[in-house]
């Protein structure tokens, strides 16, 4: 009996390991950020490629600091507001003037989304996203939980509905909800490893348009969209437009791309079970195979 719980012992460890395997990597600390101002910002230009504090936009935690650091031979200014607004100039902070090899530090206190320029050179223009303390991985908690989707026998289905790629790489991930007649599908989206995603989403059903949400932003590069009830059970067309990455235009990536998924239907979840078949019959066969015959 010994060589049959040996043999089950192994199986359930694969099944184990497979699982294991597919844990989220830890979360990146937002504690501290810092910004350079590279050399030549100075003189106009930098503002085309959003450059004039790299990186132009950056997220702290609520009671973050960020440091900038003046790499470029002239003296500038790290002041909040925006040139247009004249009373939101050094509302909150104002660096004064920075000269060649200084730095200097803020601590963000409150939620949301500061604008900040160089007094001297107002095309320099940058951001800063101050959020919760652990709002990224509540966020994440969240998605996950969207992910997890069951099929019509109950069972839990994880891998994505379908995937495709943008020319820069980035992989785009969808998810969705069995299409059931008079039901909403749910549609999640995930551009992976990536932030502050901007694009389009349009969903059709037997060349109905069930779906066309426009101008979507996801923080965290992943978002949940739903349908209007469906007219039938059949699979969905879903059409993904990219329209870049950052919070404030212009935008970063292959703009206007758009990603096409045709026939769009979950059927990962008897897969699961053909898995989950396979194991049992292991058990069973090592089980048959390492039968002890007791001697008489």
């Amino acid at each position: 009996m010994k060589t049959i719980a040996i043999g089950s012992f192994f199986v359930l460890f694969a099944l184990v390991a497979s699982v294991a395997t597919t844990a989220p990597a830890a979360f990146a600390d937002h504690a501290t950020a810092s910004v350079s101002i590279p050399v030549g910002t100075s003189v106009p230009g930098c503002e085309e490629t959003n450059e004039c504090y790299v990186p132009a936009e950056v997220t702290v935690d609520a009671g973050g600091e960020v440091t900038w650091s003046n790499d470029d031979t002239a003296a500038h200014t790290v002041t909040s507001g925006t040139p247009a607004d004249a009373d939101s100039v050094g509302a909150l902070f104002d660096s004064g003037l920075l000269l060649a090899g200084s730095t200097y530090s803020w601590k963000f206190e409150e939620v949301g989304t500061v604008d900040y320029f160089c007094i001297v050179h107002p095309w320099m223009q940058g951001v800063v996203v101050v959020q919760e303390a652990m709002a990224e991985e509540e966020e994440h908690m969240e998605e996950e939980e969207h992910m997890e989707h069951m099929d019509d026998e109950g069972h839990l289905i994880t891998d994505a509905s379908a995937t495709g790629m943008l020319s820069d790489g980035t992989e785009v991930k969808i998810w969705t909800s069995e299409p059931m007649t008079g039901e909403r599908m749910e549609v999640h989206v995930e551009f992976v490893d990536a932030e502050h995603v901007n694009h389009d989403i349009t969903v059709t059903q037997n060349g109905e348009v069930v779906m066309d949400d426009t101008g979507a932003h996801h923080h965290g590069g992943s978002g949940m969209h739903e349908t209007a009830p469906l007219s039938s059970d059949d699979p969905v067309d879903i059409t993904v437009t990219f329209q870049g990455f950052g919070i404030n235009a212009p935008f970063d990536g292959p703009v206007g791309e758009e990603v096409v998924f045709t026939n769009v239907v979950p059927e990962f979840g008897t897969i699961a079970m053909m898995i989950l078949a396979v194991s049992i019959i292991s058990i069973i066969a090592i089980s048959a195979k390492t039968r002890v015959i007791p001697r008489l």
